[in-house]
């Protein structure tokens, strides 16, 4: 995060929502995209009869808890993290299909989380778009490939010309290294990785800034992933995008990214440069996720074992959610929530860090 370290804000004002202000880019004024303090919470409760019988209290689950980020224009910020740490739900969050419990998404300066109308979403709507992770359910088998990359055109009027549409179709479909004369066939006639290039035309075809990008990639074959990778980076170049990019593959995320953040059950553990990351992770739970990748160059690396499962987000630990699978804890890291500290170009939320113990 070297070009995000210069701003106006003092980072000690970001330390308890995630330190979106170590992120800002010294060189542009505000980032594309800002995300402050975001959560939610879901009600899974049993029926209220059923509570009241039964004596039982109200379940919430905290999916996001506090999370804050930036991401400066056509640079990419990567969250990953175990299954159900919450990256999915920022994602949904981000591009308005969840409204969050509490926090702030700022696109541009306006405030996401406060519109509330169609009317209000449309001048942003077409400015941001998300890529699914599972081509195979995100397309309409009943329509034709034309009609579904054609629809944001048609839905948010940028062209009502069918023979304009048509040439436009065409050119998205060759932009993402497909055949114009592919519009004609239905979703079902190609393979997973065409599929996963149809969607991405399809997010290109309002001419987005700003792509979330849902894993995309998990339920592809790791050949067909380099290509649509690879793909996505052109793009990128090409077209000066923006990503969000959500991942559980640190291969993947190492390959795409500029700028990492790791989440665990809700929070944001660790961020910074992809480099400082993946080089030198200080947070334990990173470790781990680094520990987890084979050592195909027999380096011989020391390795610590990292033991439990994720704990219930239902009812989540004392002080740092970690602790209870933490090699480094003490009793403090039981009892007080961390605040996150700058470390190198990044910060990290982590109590054994900030007394050296780590």
């Amino acid at each position: 995060m070297a070009d995000f370290a210069a701003t106006a804000l003092d980072k000690s004002q970001n330390r308890q929502t995630g330190g979106a202000g170590a992120m800002e880019s010294g060189a542009a004024a505000q980032p594309l995209v800002r995300v402050e303090g975001l959560a939610k919470y879901f009600d899974v409760s049993p029926p209220l009869l059923t509570r009241v019988l039964e004596g039982q209290k109200k379940a919430i689950v905290r999916a996001v808890d506090g999370v804050s980020f930036a991401i400066p224009q056509g640079k990419t910020f990567s969250l990953v993290g175990e299954s159900g740490c919450g990256k999915s739900t920022v994602a949904r969050l981000v591009v308005g299909l969840y409204r969050p419990t509490r926090g702030h998404i700022e696109f541009e300066g306006t405030d996401l989380a406060s519109l509330r109308t169609r009317a209000q979403m449309a001048p942003l709507r077409k400015r941001l778009q998300m890529i699914f992770q599972d081509p195979y359910a995100s397309l309409n088998p009943r329509w034709r490939v034309a009609d579904i990359i054609a629809e944001p055109i048609r839905a948010h009027k940028l062209m009502d010309d069918d023979r304009g549409i048509l040439r436009r179709v065409g050119e998205l479909l060759e932009q993402v290294r497909l055949s114009p004369r592919d519009g004609e066939k239905f979703p079902h006639e190609f393979s997973g990785g065409q599929r996963q290039r149809i969607s991405i035309a399809r997010a290109l075809a309002s001419n987005p800034e700003f792509l979330v990008c849902d894993e995309p990639t998990s339920a592809l074959d790791v050949s067909v992933q380099a290509q649509i990778l690879n793909l996505m980076k052109d793009l990128q170049r090409e077209l000066g995008l923006t990503y969000l990019f959500i991942s559980h593959d640190l291969a993947v995320v190492y390959h795409i990214s500029d700028y990492v953040g790791v989440m665990y059950l809700g929070r944001l553990v660790e961020w910074g440069e992809a480099q400082q990351v993946f080089g030198s992770p200080r947070h334990p739970y990173t470790r781990m996720l680094m520990d987890a990748i084979p050592d195909l160059e027999m380096t011989g690396r020391q390795r610590i074992p990292v033991a439990g499962e994720v704990p219930s987000p239902i009812d989540p630990p004392s002080g740092c959610y970690f602790h209870p699978r933490c090699p480094f804890a003490n009793e403090r890291c039981s009892a007080e929530s961390p605040m996150a500290i700058p470390v190198g170009s990044g910060e990290v939320a982590c109590h054994g860090v900030e007394e050296g113990r780590i």
